[in-house]
């Protein structure tokens, strides 16, 4: 078959999947070579978009003034965000590494503009957020890609949006959606970090699959792959 698979590529595809990690540390002082990079971000450019609308830009930052200024609002951002928490979970907040800004090689900031192609987007004018989700396409293919390449990613959320704006000059109607960390590492983490520190632990695979209708997790008609899923609960 045109396009087929070989064992091996599947076999690779599956150990980005499961070996992909977000990185917070770790990030040594090694530059991204540039072909490696383009090759990331032409992943990321071939994700799937709603009404092929490719709602995205890519906005490469290695200056180390405008990455304090990110760094800046994170640490302004952690401390209001912790007060949505008590003692003893707003100390082990306090406690984990959750960025690597300045430690990076580079940063990317990806955003939504739903603008392109104009107002009309085939797909989009019944789930408007249909958007954004192309968006998170374009960062999955980024993040599996740069695994790939034995390239460190790590998403940096507790940001500022206004922060963002302003620091790199995006317009208004433009939405920043993820802010990047890129870089060689050490190594990759076996588990997630947050699973390590015992933040939250990975739900079973069993346990967020359902059949037919919501919150229906026991069918006849769908016994032998509800089995398959129980038996291959470690497989990740």
């Amino acid at each position: 078959m045109n396009g087929e698979f070989s064992p091996e590529e599947k076999d690779g595809f599956y150990k980005a999947v499961f070996s992909r990690r977000d990185v917070r540390s770790h990030f040594t002082s090694e530059s991204i070579d540039e072909r490696v990079l383009s090759r990331i971000l032409n992943a990321a450019h071939h994700a799937p978009s709603v009404g092929f609308s490719q709602p995205w830009n890519f906005i490469l930052i290695k200056d180390k003034q405008t990455r304090k200024k990110v760094k800046d609002s994170f640490d302004k951002e952690r401390i209001r965000s912790s007060n949505l928490v008590e003692d003893p979970k707003r100390s082990k907040y306090l406690s984990l590494r959750l960025e690597g800004i300045l430690g990076s090689a580079l940063n990317v900031c990806v955003t939504y503009d739903p603008s392109k192609f104009g107002p009309f987007v085939i797909g989009r004018s019944s789930i408007p957020e249909t958007g954004i989700y192309s968006v998170c396409c374009a960062i999955q293919n980024l993040w599996l890609a740069a695994r790939a390449e034995d390239i460190g990613v790590g998403w940096v959320s507790i940001l500022s949006n206004d922060d963002l704006k302003k620091h790199l000059e995006i317009p208004e109607h433009v939405v920043p959606v993820a802010y990047l960390c890129l870089g060689h590492v050490t190594g990759f983490a076996e588990k997630p970090d947050l699973e390590t520190a015992g933040w939250l632990n990975r739900l079973a695979l069993k346990d967020v699959v359902y059949y037919e209708k919501w919150n229906n997790n026991s069918d006849p008609s769908w016994q032998q792959i509800r089995e398959m899923i129980i038996s291959n609960l470690d497989y990740a």
